[in-house]
Order: C-alpha cells, then sequence, then structure tokens
C-alpha cells in the first residue's frame, strides 16, 4: 500500500500529554503546533489527510490542493472549514461526536456555581483584606443564591445540553429546554421567549448558524431577570458582545461567563476583557472542553475515524465528497 501523507496543522491545541497514536496503515505524519490560514495550502501540500482544529479551511486554499481527500476536524465544530468546496471537490470532512458530554456541562457548572455563590467576588475581596475589615466571621458583599428551585433555561438540545440538564436536575432545578428563537412550537419544549423571561440560569449548547449568530442581543438581555446569568460554553458569536457590556455595566443581568469568544484569542480591547473587574463576569480561555479524559477520547476517534476513512467505511462524516 502506498504511504499516505498526513498532516496535522494545530497540534499544540491538544495537551502535550495528549497521547495521538499513529494510524495502522502505512503513511508519512507532519505535524505542527500552529498553523495561519495563510499557511493551510503550502503545508497541506501532497498532503492526502488534514489534521485541523480550529484554522480556516477556505476554498482557496482547496483549490491548490489536488491530493487531500479527507479533512479530520478534531473537534466537533466544523465551521472554519468550507463544507461546501470541499463537497464540489470530492474532499470528506469528518468530526469528533459525544467526546465532550462529561467536560463541557462540568465547566458550565463550575462557571453556574462560581457565579450564583459569588465566588469570584469573594475571592478577590478576600485578596484585599476585606475580610480582616468585616471584623467578624463573614461578611455580605455579593448575593448568594442556591440553584434548588431555581429555572435553569437551557438553549441546545443535544448531547451536551441533555447533559447539562441532568445535573441541573441532581441540583433540584427546574429545567426546560428552548425552541429555537423564532422558531416553530416543539413538544416538551418552552419557547425561547419564555425561557429568556422566566430562566435563572441561561446556558447555550447550541451551533453557530445564520439564525443563532447574535441570537442574545439587546432585546433579549433587556427581557431576562435582573437576577439571571447567562452561560456560554458554545460559541462566542451566539452573544452580542457589545450587549452584553452594556448589561453588565447597567445591571440588567446578574451576571455572565463566557468561555468562547471571536476572535480567539480575543485582543487586550476586545469588550470581553473589558470586564474582567466585575465580580459578576468570569473569562475563561475555550477550555469546557478540555479535560484530559475528554481530550484523549477526541484523541483516539480522531485516528478512529482516519482509519475508518482508508478502510473505504468513512465515519462522522460532515460533508461528503
Amino acid at each position: 500500500m502506498t504511504s499516505l501523507k498526513i498532516v496535522c496543522l494545530e497540534r499544540a491545541t491538544l495537551a502535550p500529554e495528549i497521547t495521538i497514536r499513529r494510524p495502522s496503515f502505512a503513511h508519512d505524519w507532519t505535524d505542527h503546533d500552529r498553523t495561519r490560514p495563510d499557511q493551510v495550502a503550502e503545508r497541506l501540500a501532497g498532503a492526502a489527510i488534514a489534521v485541523v482544529n480550529k484554522v480556516r479551511v477556505s476554498e482557496d486554499a482547496l483549490a491548490k490542493l489536488p491530493d487531500l481527500k479527507l479533512i479530520a476536524v478534531a473537534a466537533t465544530g466544523t465551521d472554519n472549514v468550507d463544507l461546501a468546496a470541499c463537497a464540489r471537490r470530492g474532499i470528506v470532512v469528518s468530526n469528533i461526536r459525544g467526546y465532550a458530554v462529561n467536560t463541557v456541562p462540568e465547566h458550565t457548572f463550575a462557571l453556574i456555581l462560581a457565579l450564583r455563590r459569588g465566588v469570584v467576588g469573594y475571592r478577590a475581596d478576600v485578596a484585599r483584606g476585606e475580610w480582616q475589615k468585616a471584623q467578624q466571621f463573614c461578611f455580605f458583599a455579593h448575593p448568594i443564591s442556591d440553584l434548588r428551585g431555581s429555572r435553569l433555561g437551557i438553549i441546545g438540545g443535544g448531547a451536551i445540553g441533555q447533559a447539562v440538564a441532568a445535573l441541573g436536575r441532581a441540583f433540584g432545578m427546574d429545567v426546560v429546554f428552548s425552541t429555537q428563537k423564532g422558531g416553530p412550537d416543539r413538544p416538551h419544549y418552552v419557547s425561547f421567549e419564555q425561557v429568556i423571561e422566566t430562566a435563572d440560569v441561561i446556558t447555550l449548547h447550541c451551533p453557530l448558524t445564520a439564525s443563532t449568530r447574535g441570537m442574545i442581543g439587546r432585546d433579549v438581555l433587556r427581557r431576562m431577570k435582573r437576577t439571571a446569568i447567562i452561560v456560554n460554553t458554545a460559541r462566542g458569536p451566539l452573544i452580542d458582545d457589545a450587549a452584553l457590556t452594556e448589561a453588565l455595566r447597567g445591571g440588567w443581568i446578574g451576571g455572565a461567563a463566557i468561555d468562547v469568544t471571536m476572535p480567539e484569542p480575543p485582543p487586550p480591547d476586545h469588550p470581553m476583557m473589558k470586564l474582567l473587574d466585575l465580580p459578576n463576569f468570569i473569562l475563561t480561555p475555550h477550555v469546557a472542553w478540555a479535560s484530559r479524559q475528554a481530550m484523549q477520547t477526541l484523541a483516539d476517534q480522531l485516528i478512529d475515524n482516519i482509519e475508518a476513512f482508508v478502510a473505504g467505511a468513512p465515519r462522522n462524516v460532515v460533508a461528503a465528497g
């Protein structure tokens, strides 16, 4: 069998201690820690298989890669790959599925608990000596609220959303799933408008599409409870950054926790970077997915996808060549 050229463009997006086993067929594997969009075509020249994560793979780059047969995305989201161009050129695109059903829900609840119990504000106060100034065993600078009995509104009913719901129920929360904004009614779902207006915690677990981009804007934030919090571990553009800044600075909502931005990493003048002084705002660096267990599962599934493609039975196909 002819040795296939495989190029991994973003090895550094998996922790160095994660093992990416080599495929069982004859191959030549090349790693690049990071790759800019303008380097994609050059680095993939002659490659049959590309391993990518977040770098943009455009139609212009694909036009220069006649040998490319498979793009194995080391993530669930594939919005960085021009899927239509891949389909036209006979390039199969595969993705990773089901690996984050523990890590993302757990990170989501870490953020929810931190906000609902004022952890960030209290930690900062203790570091500034406010505990000593209180002259008693405790002090009450930030509101603390139990999860039990509160309403958890979930936007996105896939595997991760369902796992978040299970954790919410374990905490004794009233869990509801939202219909798509502006979409039709669905059995066992609550309207988007009702979720926005009644939920104490809103968490986003939906894909980024033309219809979901900017779905949490000024009008939505204005209709939320003043004590409600919103968590985004899905995609940054689901929330209008300027509107969220206005909502937090203006006290329209109780708090927000964000794990995803656009771009990533955010520049120093990004709106989310300017909210880090607030005790009711948390920004984490797109690590909800990144438990060691989840990353190893991802790496194993990545190679499973590549081996299945070479064996003539492609799996987890997003775009078929």
